[in-house]
């Protein structure tokens, strides 16, 4: 937890309410001093029950994660996402793509790992895929990605991958809850992911640097991906059997 950044969250939230600290405590059920101690930046004194009080008085709440290794604790508890990981794989490299996974970075402080780091050798394009297999904060979601591409030409470049674009894909497992969170929230995602499952599936069989991929894809888990090109097939010639004169 950034405790400063956190203090200084709480004492927004607290004049745009117009509260002092007394009131905001009476309404939370705890002392001045701990409200005063949160604001000052050391919100790490004050118990969990405590912070979620004193957050709801204020109309938020407040949301503990455990980060390890970026985002890996999702990777650690979940095997869809290596089930999930590991069919994307295959797919891209089938494609002619280069493809590494789980690759770290440290930019200026800033951390973090790809899921799935891919090169296409032929149109010099760089991807960029994120896994999720459960939606949680879409923002922080979106933030994250967007991150991870802005940095991503560096890190090519690190691995020898002369890249010429930059594109990215998000890959959701798809499940009911999953569909229904990301229609909750239709226009911030076609936005930011306009092109979707098959559209993308046809952009990484023939990826365009000239027209970077910003996609969405529900990926279901058990059956076999394939990108194909669809070729018709001319009917066979019909056949007739029996003696001739009959």
């Amino acid at each position: 937890m950034d405790e400063i950044a956190f203090g200084r969250s709480i004492r927004a939230l607290r004049i745009r309410k117009r509260l002092t600290q007394a009131a905001l405590a009476a309404r939370a059920g705890v002392s001045r001093g701990v409200v005063a101690r949160i604001e000052q930046g050391h919100a790490a004194s004050v118990t969990i029950a405590r912070l979620e009080g004193i957050a709801a008085a204020l109309g938020a709440r407040v949301l503990v994660k455990l980060l390890w290794q970026g985002e890996g604790i999702e990777r650690l508890i979940d095997g869809r996402h290596a089930a999930v990981v590991e069919e994307v794989v295959r797919i891209l490299r089938a494609a002619g793509w280069t493809v590494a996974t789980e690759v770290s970075f440290n930019e200026f402080g800033e951390r973090g790992s790809i899921d799935i780091f891919a090169f296409h050798p032929e149109t010099r394009s760089l991807l960029v895929v994120e896994v999720k297999t459960v939606i949680g904060d879409a923002q922080e979601l979106q933030s994250t990605l967007d991150r991870k591409v802005r940095l991503a030409p560096k890190v090519a470049r690190v691995r020898g991958w002369p890249a010429t674009s930059v594109s990215k894909l998000l890959i959701i497992v798809d499940t009911r809850a999953n569909r229904q969170r990301i229609e909750a929230l239709a226009a911030t995602f076609r936005v930011a992911f306009p092109r979707r499952t098959w559209a993308v599936r046809r952009w990484l069989a023939t990826p365009s640097a000239a027209e970077p991929l910003h996609g969405l894809w529900f990926l279901r888990i058990g059956r076999q991906a394939v990108i194909t090109q669809r070729v018709r097939t001319p009917a066979a010639p019909a056949t007739h059997s029996g003696r001739a004169g009959s």
